[in-house]
């Protein structure tokens, strides 16, 4: 028998002797488990920007037992069970491949996408909008938003009239900037927003791109204060210009 096999079933198994003898697991709802599982997908996400291939291993299996805790659920109430959610997905995979289990063609990803978005419109979706979650964060609503319109025809050309849009909304915020307006963050959004469409042309995740900054600026300010702490110094008592000496220290360091 396929290994995979008998470690799925071993993990439905545990899940189901979980579910019948274990205090915490019998009182768990779709809604308790909704916030735990959010914290583990971005454990996941931080498994992932810090490269902890071992500790991904253990993330997934964190996400893997979510999925089949929300099958077992649906199972007690009636709604659907693990084989309903895995036919249903790998129905899903050959409607929308039929470049694979069909007579379409499709010689690139872009030609993959764009079939893709017609085939979910198909389905009934009345906009290729429809199927963007109105909880993501920001960031990463705005690269899918982008890239399911690009499914569609809507998108630039090239990456210079992208670069450009990027400048005409630098342009704008500074105008509203500059008159104190009200239209500040509204403009200040279009920038991020035309900002997020030139990393997709540019072939960078911006979602992955700010994590490493974040975590390259995390790495640095912390050794900016061991230095200080080395000196017998608190950064709260120094000036900037001060702080600046120890920051471009702590640059090197990382060389």
């Amino acid at each position: 028998m396929d290994p995979r096999l008998i470690a799925f079933s071993r993990l439905l198994q545990i899940m189901d002797e979980l579910r019948e003898r274990c205090p915490w697991d019998q009182k768990q709802t779709f809604d308790t488990l909704r916030n735990l599982t959010i914290e583990e997908t971005y454990e996941m996400a931080d498994a992932i920007t810090d490269k902890d291939y071992p500790g991904l291993e253990g993330e997934l299996g964190d996400l893997f037992l979510h999925l089949v805790f929300y099958s077992k659920i649906g199972s007690e109430r009636g709604l659907f069970d693990v084989e309903s959610v895995l036919n249903k997905i790998c129905d899903k995979l050959i409607y929308r491949h039929p470049h694979i289990y069909s007579d379409t063609e499709a010689k690139d990803e872009e030609t993959v996408k764009a079939n893709w978005e017609k085939l979910k419109l198909k389905e009934g979706k009345k906009s290729v909008l429809e199927g963007v979650p109105s909880s993501l964060p920001a960031l990463v609503k705005a690269t899918r938003i982008q890239e399911k319109v690009k499914g569609v025809g809507f998108e630039f050309e090239k990456a210079d009239d992208v670069w450009q849009k990027v400048q005409e909304e630098i342009a704008e915020l500074k105008v509203e900037v500059d008159n104190n307006s009200d239209q500040i963050e509204a403009e200040f959004g279009d920038v991020l927003f035309s900002l997020v469409n030139y990393a997709r042309f540019l072939n960078i995740s911006p979602e992955n791109a700010l994590a490493q900054t974040n975590q390259k600026f995390i790495k640095r300010f912390q050794q900016m204060e061991q230095l200080l702490e080395k000196d017998g110094l608190l950064a709260q008592d120094q000036s900037l210009a001060q702080l600046d000496l120890y920051w471009e220290q702590a640059k090197k360091s990382e060389k």
